[in-house]
């Protein structure tokens, strides 16, 4: 692979460079993106923690800017396997890319890989362990909204009587 033509990002969609060149380069952009993501991950679970809401606000463009350097690295990698596939290169994945690089590039490219898969495993469980937490938040005060509203008496949710006999004495208190 390495007499292919160059296929580096010009910038434009076009490619230029080796293979061997444009896979390192995807595969750095994607560890650097990464390891800065799981950074933000780290400090917005300890914002939550903190109940930090400005903290949190703060974060949004950060958020924001990783949002486009992975969906620049995606772009990158469609347009490498799009491109691999038009030589006759195997442009399934990123793996059997590497698998038809020569040995020589192929067992560092593969390792870089599966760094990849690692830490996309970690992000995942930091992002899952975010949501949960922020879902057990909503839930929790949606339970104490239901206590304010409703005086701390749940009512039956089927009655012999059809007129409820206390509609919550935050929002009405005269009824």
């Amino acid at each position: 692979m390495t007499g292919n033509p160059p296929i580096l990002d010009s910038g434009d969609g076009a490619v230029t460079g080796s293979w061997e060149a444009n896979v390192a380069e995807l595969l750095s952009d994607l560890s650097a993106v990464q390891t800065e993501l799981l950074d933000v991950l780290k400090l917005k679970q300890t914002r939550l923690l903190q109940a930090d809401t400005r903290g949190l606000a703060d974060l949004a463009p950060r958020e924001q800017a990783l949002i486009s350097r992975l969906e620049a690295c995606h772009a990158f990698r469609q347009r490498l396997l799009d491109h691999a596939r038009g030589e006759g290169l195997p442009a399934a994945s990123l793996t059997d890319l590497a698998k038809a690089l020569p040995a020589v590039e192929r067992g560092t490219v593969q390792r870089r890989i599966d760094a990849a898969r690692s830490r996309l495993r970690l992000l995942q469980h930091h992002s899952l362990t975010n949501w949960v937490f922020v879902q057990r938040t909503l839930i929790h005060l949606s339970q104490m909204l239901e206590i304010i509203a409703t005086g701390g008496q749940p009512e039956p949710t089927y009655k012999k009587e059809q007129k409820p006999s206390s509609l919550g004495s935050l929002v009405d208190h005269a009824a």
